[in-house]
């Protein structure tokens, strides 16, 4: 399955907009996915900027969410389908009233206090902010799938000539604080099924030829 190619941020924040849905890496869904969709004479280019560079350019549009969204793995929701997607991952709970239902540890409540309210932290100093948190990865990646976190930027560092090089050191942030409460909460008046109903339906529009197990099985929460 092909979809547009992808030669720039802005290439990929209009494939996100178009498809709803955009994991970064290759997954169970052959093609559907942002290094994919990029054309071999970037991906093979050691000094090309791909898929991996263009995240942050992406996300400081503000036009889509990232984060570890489908089956463990990274990838953007555009901000037409993010609600549903938060309502159905979040089963309808901000996540306060889902500890105060024993739904959420307590570990993955001190990474998700340290960051809430507090704008948008480096991966290491949310880290610090938690103290020494056993699990600190696990709570992150978990937050993210649950939609109450996502990447708001990615940090490179830059080489004498101002080159940026290395791995990006993300940015962490609530969706609320990104796009705001009114918008990510949208779709709360929904039952969450009826909100991974509209998803699914979604994308098999998107993805005619794609089995219906894999589509859930990227869309699991």
């Amino acid at each position: 399955m092909r979809f547009r190619e992808v030669r720039s941020p802005q290439d990929v924040a209009r494939l996100v907009g178009e498809l709803g849905f955009l994991p970064l890496l290759p997954n169970r869904v052959p093609g559907f996915s942002a290094e994919e969709c990029c054309p071999p004479e970037i991906m093979n280019d050691r000094d090309a900027e791909g898929p991996w560079e263009w995240k942050g350019p992406v996300l400081r549009g503000r036009t889509c969410m990232y984060g570890k969204l489908f089956d463990g793995r990274a990838g953007y929701v555009s901000l037409e389908w993010l609600p549903d997607l938060a309502n159905y991952r979040r089963d309808g709970y901000d996540f306060d009233a889902r500890f105060d239902d024993g739904l959420a540890s307590l570990r993955d409540r001190t990474v998700y206090n340290a960051l809430a309210g507090a704008g948008e932290l480096l991966s290491v100093d949310l880290r610090k902010k938690c103290g020494v948190v056993r699990g600190f990865d696990d709570s992150l990646a978990r937050l993210q799938a649950q939609c109450y976190v996502a990447a708001s930027d990615f940090v490179y560092r830059r080489d004498r000539n101002g080159r940026e090089y290395g791995w990006g050191v993300a940015k962490y942030a609530t969706p609320e604080e990104l796009f705001g409460p009114e918008l990510v909460t949208s779709a709360y008046s929904r039952d969450p099924e009826e909100s991974f109903k509209r998803i699914l339906a979604h994308l098999r529009q998107v993805l005619p030829d794609v089995p219906e197990a894999d589509l859930v099985r990227l869309l699991l929460r």
